[in-house]
């Protein structure tokens, strides 16, 4: 990783935050991002953007942006770390995504070079790729590892005060920085105290997930159970499993121990 520091510190957060950190990093994919049927970047030179607290985010050449579909806009936007920020729109046909793009004209000297660089929001366009494959949700953080392994261990899944599900055929995955997720197989869980939901979401490094209710100890706890029925190649082991929030269940037993309870955004 390089750290961008070619010019003298200027940025004013750094003073108060001297832990802070902003890196580019060279990606070797072909990256790809599309508004209403056309490609409005297309790049084999995206940069990353790590920034702490941060997601990475995709910065692409002003070469590799079509030029023709952005409009100048008049908003703007200041980072006591990046600096102030322009923005541009996407205009295709009779859609527009306002202030979908942005950069820094004028960075600060900690990030200098970002200047001839453009990023965009990754949910104002249409559809992402990285080389020919799709993309959610954000993009993929090569720091990030995904592990799914076969586990003979007993497993079981307590929901207002029943078992909801129990197996001894569970895979279990790990994420980077995320807790151990219990994938279980369909004929495992109990269908009857199950009942879908119009939930939908999408993750970068599985794919797009629906999820079910559950009706169990005389009340409805919502989204609590998910599967990622067409996973992406990487996670495709965990194909119609079953898995849990570990957050919200009463408890998940792990060869007859209950496991500690994590603190997480979905908690």
């Amino acid at each position: 990783m390089n750290e961008i520091s070619s010019r003298p510190a200027s940025g004013p957060g750094y003073a108060e935050h001297p832990g802070y950190r902003v890196t580019l990093e060279p990606c070797a994919k072909r990256v790809r991002a599309v508004f209403n049927g056309e490609t409005v970047v297309d790049s084999t030179r995206a940069m990353l953007l790590y920034e702490t607290r941060h997601l990475p985010v995709y910065y692409f050449p002003l070469a590799d942006l079509r030029q023709d579909l952005l409009r100048p806009s008049d908003h703007s936007s200041f980072c006591p770390f990046k600096g102030s920020a322009a923005y541009w729109s996407i205009a295709v046909g009779e859609r527009v995504a306002e202030n979908a793009v942005w950069g820094y004209p004028e960075p600060f000297g900690e990030v200098g070079g970002l200047e001839a660089y453009r990023a965009l929001y990754w949910n104002r366009v249409d559809r992402w790729f990285e080389e020919d494959e799709e993309v959610f949700v954000h993009a993929r953080d090569p720091r990030v590892r995904i592990d799914i392994l076969d586990s003979s261990r007993p497993v079981r899944v307590v929901v207002g005060g029943e078992t909801l599900a129990e197996s001894r055929r569970a895979r279990f995955l790990f994420e980077t920085d995320l807790p151990v997720r219990y994938y279980l197989p369909e004929a495992d869980v109990r269908w009857e105290l199950l009942e879908p939901s119009a939930r939908r979401s999408a993750c970068p490094y599985k794919g797009r997930a629906r999820y079910w209710s559950v009706r169990a100890g005389g009340r409805l706890l919502e989204d609590l159970v998910w599967s990622y029925p067409d996973p992406v190649r990487e996670a495709a082991r965990i194909k119609d499993y079953l898995c849990f929030f570990n957050e919200r269940v009463d408890a998940i037993f792990v060869d007859g121990e209950e496991q500690p309870r994590p603190e997480t955004k979905w908690s």
